[in-house]
């Protein structure tokens, strides 16, 4: 007999984008649906292990990213490449908006050669077509490490939603979010 009050865990995917600030990006992906977890941290860079003031001082080569873990049954990693590169500016190099830097780059961190082959297929198509005055800068580049940001960052927005940042940069990403995305959002 089937035990009825069993439910099956979804196998979970993961996927890392860095789109600027990893507030913005965490607000943005913790409202689709299939999302289960997202993480700030770093990635990219050469030292382990680093803080924040270390990434935002430039000097370790890291970018703020948020690593995503999914249900693809719910939500493909191709989806959720048209919500990253959608949400933010894939045309500025080291710059969301006043962020500047390399750790605001746009990045891709595949885990997988499907997901490099998909990233990079995505962002030809997105260039072929012109949405932007000007091409996609977007690194395409293998996961080596990701170190988790240090616990304050995590649900920024949802803690700190009246904080100036989060009126001025992360609500006009989440009101795009809504108008381009609202049948994939939870």
């Amino acid at each position: 007999m089937a035990d009825l009050n069993h439910h099956e865990t979804p196998l979970l995917e993961t996927a890392t984008f860095g789109g600027g600030c990893f507030w913005c990006t965490e607000a943005v992906f913790l409202k689709v649906r299939g999302v289960h977890n997202v993480v700030s941290g770093y990635s990219g860079g050469k030292s382990r292990n680093p803080s924040y003031r270390e990434v935002t001082s430039g000097t370790t080569g890291h970018a703020e990213v948020i690593q995503i873990k999914y249900d693809p049954e719910v939500v493909s990693y191709l989806q959720l490449l048209e919500i990253f590169f959608k949400t933010h500016d894939p045309t500025t190099l080291n710059r969301q908006g006043a962020d500047v830097g390399t750790q605001y780059r746009s990045v891709i961190f595949y885990h997988s050669p499907q997901q490099k082959e998909m990233a990079e297929q995505v962002k030809d198509a997105l260039n072929r077509e012109k949405i932007w005055d000007n091409p996609i800068v977007t690194e395409v580049t293998e996961l080596k490490a990701f170190y988790k940001a240090e616990d304050y960052h995590r649900n920024y927005f949802a803690n700190n939603p009246n904080q100036a940042y989060c009126q001025f940069v992360i609500v006009p990403k989440l009101d795009k979010l809504e108008r381009l995305f609202r049948e994939q959002l939870k």
